[in-house]
Parts: C-alpha cells; sequence; structure tokens
C-alpha cells in the first residue's frame, strides 16, 4: 500500500465518511479532507482531527509522513 493510500485510510478511520485527496512526495503531503464531521468546529479543532488520525505515520525519525505542507478541512455543501 502506498503512502497516499496508507494516508487516505488513516483519515477515514478516524473520520468517518471523510473524503480524503492527498498529493506530495518525499514525505511531505498536502491533503484535502472533506467530512460532516467538521461541522460546528473551529479551523484548530478540524486540523487536530487529522493529525490525530496521523500520528503513527508521523511518529519517529523514519516516519513516512514528515510534514503536512497544506491542509484544507471542508464542511460538504448539501
Amino acid at each position: 500500500m502506498s503512502i497516499e493510500e496508507q494516508i487516505c485510510e488513516a483519515v477515514g478511520t478516524a473520520i468517518k465518511n471523510a473524503k480524503v485527496e492527498v498529493s506530495g512526495n518525499g514525505g511531505h503531503f498536502s491533503l484535502r479532507v472533506e467530512s460532516v464531521m467538521f461541522d460546528g468546529k473551529k479551523t484548530l479543532e478540524k486540523q487536530r482531527m487529522v493529525y490525530s488520525a496521523l500520528k503513527e505515520l508521523m511518529a519517529g525519525n523514519n516516519a513516512p509522513v514528515h510534514a503536512i505542507d497544506n491542509l484544507e478541512t471542508l464542511i460538504p455543501q448539501s
């Protein structure tokens, strides 16, 4: 499984029904995450939800994810 797939799986598991788009390489990634679970939450709360989902992939000196260069957290439009 590619690191991009691992990121999508980790975020999708932690944030139910999330639509996740990942781009990047070399340990640096950009994410666009859309979820109804973000409704009513402040930007920092939404970002913490995503980073919490990625903590295993970002842990340690040999972590496959070194940085999230851009993070968009969106609520789906009805």
